[in-house]
Parts: structure tokens; C-alpha cells; sequence
């Protein structure tokens, strides 16, 4: 339970994430089938997407599930260019208290974004989730999907 609320069985949703990916090698085919199990695996992640570095600075928008999300973050705004900019997760219960934060849906109350590297180390990514409720997310949320996009894109 994470703040009262079932979560998703993360470790049949890696299972079964590995399955549908296994042998594929193009990033945007592996962003769709993670995005699109990801987001269905729990009734709080209401926007479930990936924001693409595409050029200095510069995250695109990349596969996502649910309204429409902003077509371009620079590392410099928002939580998503946090997690860009820090490589580090950014875990917010409260995205009207974090400073800069870029209203894509009026909706969104809380957010968690992953940094998403190649087998390289290098930094292709970030993994957005958002909730319409407040407060939505875990460290246990965070670190099972962390290990989930570690083994879906740093694969040798």
C-alpha cells in the first residue's frame, strides 16, 4: 500500500514489460510499450509519458498516455528539466510548491520523473508521471520504476 492505496505489482509489471521488449532495440518502440503499461498499471498516474532529449538542453515531447503534455521542456524549467539537469528523481507530492514548476494540465497535483540512460550512461530521457491527486507518490514507486527503465534501455 503506498499512502493507503494498493499499488501496482511491480515486480509482475517488470516481468511482463521484459517480455513484450525483449530483443527490441528502437528507443521510441520501447518508450511506447513502457509508457503504455506503466500507465495502466495504476489508476494514479493520470499523464504517463517520456520527454526526449533532442538536442542541447532540450527535452521533446516522446510516447505518452493521457492529455496532452507540453511539446518542449528546456533543462532549465520545470520538474521534468530538474530531473534532466540533476539526473536525479525528482519525487514531488506537490507540484504547486515546487519552484518553476511548468503547468502542462491544470490537473496535475503531483508528479514523479525518472532520468532514463542508455547502456552508455547517457542521459536520452526523463520518464514523467503525473497524478490528479495530491501527494501520490513513494520511494518504493520511484525505485521500482527506476530498476524498470534500467533494465528496459541500458540493456547492452
Amino acid at each position: 500500500m503506498t499512502k493507503g492505496r494498493p499499488v501496482p505489482d511491480y515486480a509482475t509489471l517488470a516481468k511482463t514489460i521484459q517480455s513484450l521488449t525483449e530483443g527490441e532495440d528502437d528507443t521510441v518502440a520501447l518508450m511506447a510499450t513502457v509508457t503504455c503499461e506503466v500507465h495502466h498499471s495504476d489508476d494514479r498516474f493520470d499523464w504517463t509519458g517520456f520527454y526526449r532529449v533532442t538536442g542541447p538542453e532540450m527535452l521533446k515531447i516522446g510516447p505518452y498516455q493521457g492529455g496532452h503534455g507540453c511539446l518542449q521542456i528546456p533543462f532549465a524549467r520545470g520538474v521534468c528539466g530538474a530531473a534532466a539537469r540533476t539526473g536525479q528523481v525528482q519525487l514531488v507530492a506537490d507540484v504547486d510548491a515546487f519552484p518553476g514548476h511548468i503547468a502542462c494540465a491544470s490537473s496535475t497535483r503531483s508528479e514523479l520523473v525518472l532520468p532514463v540512460k542508455n547502456a552508455a550512461g547517457d542521459l536520452i530521457a526523463v520518464f514523467d508521471i503525473d497524478s490528479d491527486q495530491p501527494d501520490a507518490f513513494s520511494q518504493g514507486d520511484a525505485d521500482a520504476l527506476s530498476a524498470i527503465l534500467r533494465d528496459v534501455f541500458m540493456r547492452p
